[in-house]
């Protein structure tokens, strides 16, 4: 393991990267998702998301101004996405899966960001943290309500605006 700075500059590229693929995917199915709930779900938290790529960015070039470019973190991130999407292309339902994934691991690091910068005294890595964190952890708790709907809806046969009509005399639960 690197020591010190040299390990606080891996992780931060590190996160750069994660993240940037996590935004990436989230503008990519913001303009594909068929799902029109899919869409506005990623077209309200980008906002956000982009304020914490910008953050990390501009806190990786504080503390190592001779840093890798943001486009060459976002290619990177851009590469792992493809990847990633490949196995993730069969429906809105999966790729969501995997936004819920990848928000997560993002959300772990910006709250270890939080503590650690916290225990450091850094305050500069601790709001990052704080707001990445809060920011994933609400975008997370919107998905999962999505993601469960979406999941009756397949499960059901539904298209996610038709809700089914049970006729009394048919249903045998009674």
């Amino acid at each position: 393991m690197d020591p010190g700075s040299e390990f606080l500059k891996a992780q931060v590229n590190n996160a750069l990267i994660q993240h940037g693929a996590f935004l990436f995917a989230i503008e990519e199915h913001e303009e594909n998702a068929d799902d029109p709930r899919f869409r506005d779900l990623c077209s309200r938290h980008i906002p956000n998301m982009r304020e914490h790529q910008r953050l990390l960015m501009e806190y990786q070039s504080q503390i190592n101004p001779d840093a890798t470019s943001g486009k060459t973190v976002i290619g990177a991130a851009v590469g792992v996405v493809r990847e990633l999407a490949d196995a993730a292309r069969e429906s809105d339902f999966h790729r969501l899966v995997h936004d819920i994934v990848m928000a997560r691991q993002s959300e772990d690091t910006f709250k270890t960001f939080r503590e650690g910068g916290k225990m450091m005294g850094n305050r500069t890595l601790q709001e990052i943290g704080d707001i990445g964190e809060r920011h994933h952890d609400a975008y997370v708790k919107e998905a999962n309500r999505l993601v469960q709907h979406m999941f009756v809806e397949h499960v059901q046969g539904l298209d996610g605006t038709t809700r089914p009509i049970v006729d009394a005399r048919l249903d045998t639960r009674r």
